[in-house]
């Protein structure tokens, strides 16, 4: 895949270097050259000095062969005019933008933009931490579902996970266990200890608590 990155912070960075050791074509564009430092010595990509909302630096970087691009400089104007850019001039197949304004987010979704408010995610992420000890609801942005801890105790020992499934409120997409995490089977049967990961209605919430006395 041909990744083109502009904003090389720490996570531009890291994201850089995450897809450059999975085997991506990478180019990372930012218009300090310091700022590459943060990339270390393992990176295998390509930088580019320069503003990622202009054309002819885009078009160095070969923007027409780009099949994602993501504005994540620390500034929410720049990365907004890089995306509109990148998806209105270019036709980038999927274009990401890092917003800190969770206002502006909304707006720019709402523009066919893919938006990523770190701000957001950070503040669902310490609500979750503080009022909800086994669900998190900020990894499905809708916030009409959410993943659900269960630990297998009891009389779930044994049980097989399509009989803890139900249709439309709950799903179990993956088991924790001493040796590693698996994703099971319908007909897998839990052990005692297991942590059951498992995708939950929002809605169906409370039910399902009662239902495994969490």
């Amino acid at each position: 895949m041909y990744v083109i990155i502009v904003g090389c912070g720490r996570v531009g960075a890291e994201l850089a270097n995450l897809l450059s050791n999975e085997g991506h074509d990478v180019v990372i564009i930012d218009k300090n050259p310091a700022a590459f430092n943060r990339l270390g010595g393992a990176f295998n990509g390509l930088t580019m000095v320069g503003n990622g909302f202009d054309p002819e630096t885009l078009k160095a970087a070969e923007m027409q062969k780009a099949e994602v691009f993501c504005a994540l400089t620390n500034g929410d104007n720049t990365n907004l005019v890089c995306a509109q850019l990148a998806k209105k001039i270019f036709s980038v197949p999927k274009v990401i933008a890092r917003v800190y304004d969770p206002e502006r987010a909304q707006i720019y979704q709402a523009l066919g933009l893919d938006i990523i408010s770190g701000t957001s995610l950070f503040a669902a992420m310490l609500r979750d931490k503080i009022i909800e000890s086994r669900f998190s609801s900020y990894l499905i942005e809708t916030r009409d579902a959410g993943i659900i801890q269960i630990e297998v105790k009891d009389e779930l020992v044994d049980v097989k996970v399509k009989n803890i499934n139900i249709e439309g409120e709950l799903q179990v997409v993956a088991i924790k266990r001493v040796e590693g995490t698996i994703i099971p089977r319908p007909d897998t049967r839990l052990e005692k200890k297991d942590l059951i990961l498992a995708i939950v209605k929002t809605e169906s919430l409370e039910k399902i608590r009662k239902k495994f006395k969490l």
